[in-house]
């Protein structure tokens, strides 16, 4: 009788491998996910911090995430901190964040005439907020075309600008910088002692062109594309309609409201002559939206005047911009919910277009699942941190919204309060809706339904 090990050998050629088949939202989670990863890497490495001043990984972690997900919260001075390789990692986490990994990938695969498949082609959907994949790959053409020119002017202008100020070479670092920053919507800045813009609150050029930026990066490559091909079509859809009249709408009615909240507050507007007064506060309006910087102390701000900011937070940009939030479409869509509701009408009427349920569900469910998010995120801070309601609910709305605004409690945040704000701005750039089905398994059809019932509102 013989005892021993016995063993197998398993012909592996013989196993049939199944492809991971993963869904147009989970690709783009999993692909955020790499940049922030691999961006956190860069950031950590000795070479990216000035001598003596290298980051915890959980820090370079945060200020990957903050760059990838354009919000420019930060925990340490980047003008500062960061040598100019740390601040290229950044600016590149910006751009490919503000325009998209897809959107990057699909680019390089067109220069080398690569085929874009159908899946890519949904995946780019998903990215872009697309209704369909019909021109989506002229449209990705036109997205980065229309990127590098605007920054690029942009950058000419701030490097004119700053030359009068510093070297030629240091000047043009700042103008490509501060471009690809403030068009991105991201907020970094490279001003340094944490004060962003607010040396120039008064400076005609740098605010113009600073919102000029911000705007055309918040209105989202869509209208920004028809916009340009308006002169030859006369016509505009209806989704760059309800884009552009409900954000001119909403910088015009900000700026009103902080003038006249401001106008007297002696830390703010009150010691500015009357013009810049009106800069300042159409500069804070704009910026809420998504932009992340400031030409005034956000601390010094009135408590009603920075509660009235979180909900400019909370609305954000435009779908398929660089800027985050709720949109301005689902904005648009629940006012005219609400008002098609007191007139006991059926249909959500907007521009004469009639709006099919749907949309209405998916402005509800964005705004309650974003509404939520906010609430869990409050409640954790809140539960770890000694500060503030006011101030934990403003740097919340700022991570969810990707803004980047701060009252101060970013660099005073715990390890638990860091990973709470990194998940956050990563759910804010995705989306609250697009993070939802990335999670749950694929969606099976119902083979049947409930009979309907009736229930009391209101």
């Amino acid at each position: 009788m013989t005892s021993g090990f016995y063993y197998e050998v398993i012909d592996l050629s013989r196993i049939h491998w199944k492809p991971i088949k993963l869904s147009p939202q989970q690709t783009l989670a999993l692909g955020f996910a790499v940049i922030i990863v691999l961006g956190s890497f860069l950031l950590w490495m000795p070479a990216a911090s000035v001598e003596g001043s290298s980051l915890s990984y959980i820090d370079a972690l945060f200020m990957a995430t903050s760059a990838t997900c354009v919000t420019g919260l930060i925990l340490v001075d980047t003008a500062t901190h960061f040598t100019h390789f740390g601040q290229i990692v950044l600016l590149v986490m910006v751009q490919l964040g503000g325009l998209g990994f897809m959107t990057m990938t699909t680019w390089f695969a067109i220069v080398v005439r690569k085929r874009i498949s159908l899946r890519e082609r949904l995946v780019l959907k998903e990215s872009l907020n697309q209704i369909s994949i019909e021109g989506i790959v002229r449209l990705i053409k036109n997205v980065v075309v229309y990127s590098l020119v605007v920054e690029s002017i942009a950058a000419c202008i701030f490097a004119i600008r700053w030359s009068f100020e510093m070297p030629l070479g240091k000047a043009i670092y700042y103008g490509v910088f501060h471009a690809v920053s403030l068009f991105n919507n991201a907020g970094f800045e490279l001003v340094g002692g944490y004060r962003n813009l607010t040396p120039y609150v008064d400076d005609f050029v740098i605010n113009t062109v600073s919102m000029i930026l911000v705007i055309l990066g918040g209105i989202g490559f869509i209208v920004m594309s028809e916009l340009i091909d308006y002169p030859k079509t006369r016509q505009l859809s209806l989704h760059s309609k309800i884009v552009l009249s409900v954000s001119g709408f909403l910088v015009v009615f900000g700026a009103l409201v902080i003038f006249i909240f401001e106008f007297s507050n002696t830390h703010t507007l009150g010691p500015l002559p009357v013009f810049d007064k009106i800069l300042a506060a159409f500069f804070q309006s704009v910026s809420t939206r998504s932009s992340g910087t400031n030409t005034v102390d956000i601390t010094s701000l009135r408590q009603a005047t920075q509660f009235f900011m979180i909900l400019l937070m909370f609305i954000g940009a435009a779908p398929g911009s660089t800027g985050g939030g709720i949109k301005v479409t689902t904005f648009a869509i629940l006012i005219g919910a609400m008002i098609t509701m007191i007139r006991r009408k059926e249909d959500v009427v907007l521009f004469r277009y009639r709006l099919a349920q749907e949309y209405t569900h998916r402005a509800l469910t964005v705004t309650f699942l974003s509404l939520l998010l906010i609430f869990i995120v409050t409640m954790l801070l809140l539960a770890t941190h000694d500060y503030s309601f006011l101030m934990i609910l403003f740097e919340t709305t700022s991570a969810f919204g990707t803004v980047g605004l701060s009252m101060g409690l970013t660099p005073h945040l715990t390890f638990t309060g860091k990973i709470v704000i990194i998940l956050m701005m990563y759910a804010g750039r995705l989306g609250p809706v697009t993070l939802s089905y990335a999670l749950q398994p694929k969606n099976k059809k119902e083979l049947y339904h409930y009979p309907e019932g009736k229930i009391t509102i209101g």
